[in-house]
């Protein structure tokens, strides 16, 4: 018997239980608009991705008319870089690929494609695809898989996924499957959750799940299920590590396109998600007792979407590929494979 993982305590009887839907809608419209704060100037560089999580969540919450769409468009097209064809995290900064997903995905989701320039974008992207099939995340030329997502996710909702080199980019990304089932960031990188979502989510968007004979799936699915840790509920994204909310999202959206999610104990994760609510703020910490914000407050409610755990009235069905309310999805007619 192995030895038991890393994990919290949590009083279950003393917890939160129920869905602060009104209290963390008023937490994501009340973030950040205090711009002279420190923790708002450091945290630049996650501007963009920070109102991809802040709408999504809302739309989720069936509450996206509480914001100023105008001011969020405005926003984006100032984060346009005209030289390259990308979108940068704020102002002035650098495109990134990680961004430029984020300001696409807004746009899809404010019914504002029209501002998409996507013979620039689909050139933007295809620069960074490298001859191995990798894709480099900006100038500096990280490769990690997660780039490799982002810009198949960008083609994908903009109808050009014919940009780049499908093959080669899915040869690479199969050189990083491991061992165990999982994937890494780069070839022979540590099998972790998040780029287990990332690889899967790629090979779906790009039809090529069957890539993965039965045995690597079960053997992955089973891995992925092996983060969630016994005394908690919650999941971890690697073992010997601390549960936290946001991989509600990374697993459970990698065992959706698996389509082995029943594996998971699923009322033993509801509960550490809404034990991770802040009761008097609103909003969702990674685990019990810390700090809410923006990024695990929708990632632990698209984990209680994706575990259905209430009915779509209350949250509305999430995508598992690409994270974004399934009403959006279907509208575009995006096709990617399930298992």
């Amino acid at each position: 018997m192995g030895t038991p993982q890393r994990d919290v305590k949590v009083n279950y009887s003393e917890v939160q239980k129920d869905l602060l839907i009104e209290k963390h809608c008023a937490f994501l419209i009340g973030y950040g608009r205090s711009h002279n704060t420190y923790e708002y100037g450091a945290t630049d560089y996650l501007r963009m991705s920070g109102i991809y999580w802040l709408c999504t969540c809302l739309d989720l919450l069936h509450s996206l008319k509480l914001i100023d769409q105008e001011h969020i468009i405005d926003y984006i097209q100032k984060c346009y870089d005209k030289n390259s064809g990308g979108y940068s995290p704020c102002p002035n900064h650098d495109p990134h690929l990680l961004y430029t997903l984020s300001a696409v995905q807004l746009l899809v989701q404010l019914n504002r494609t029209d501002l998409i320039d996507k013979q620039s974008l689909c050139s933007y992207i295809k620069q960074l695809q490298q001859d191995d099939g990798s894709f480099i995340g900006d100038q500096w030329g990280e490769i990690d898989t997660r780039f490799s997502f982002c810009a198949v996710a960008c083609l994908k909702l903009i109808d050009s996924l014919d940009t780049i080199d499908i093959d080669r980019a899915t040869n690479f990304i199969m050189s990083c499957l491991n061992f165990d089932g999982g994937f890494g960031c780069i070839p022979g990188a540590e099998s972790h959750a998040g780029q287990i979502y990332c690889c899967l989510g790629f090979l779906s968007l790009v039809q090529r799940l069957d890539n993965l004979d039965l045995s690597t799936r079960n053997m992955l699915a089973w891995w992925l299920c092996e983060r969630q840790l016994d005394k908690s509920g919650g999941l971890n994204g690697r073992p010997e590590k601390l549960p936290d909310v946001c991989y509600s999202w990374w697993v459970l959206a990698s065992l959706k396109i698996l389509g082995k999610i029943q594996w998971i104990n699923r009322e033993k994760l509801s509960k550490f998600i809404l034990a991770s609510q802040d009761d008097e703020t609103g909003g969702c910490s990674d685990r019990p007792g810390n700090i809410p914000d923006p990024f695990h407050t929708l990632f632990g409610i698209a984990g209680l979407s994706l575990l259905n755990t209430y009915d779509e009235n209350i949250i509305r069905k999430v995508n598992p590929v690409l994270c974004m309310p399934e009403y959006i999805i279907q509208k575009l007619e995006i096709k990617m494979q399930l298992l």
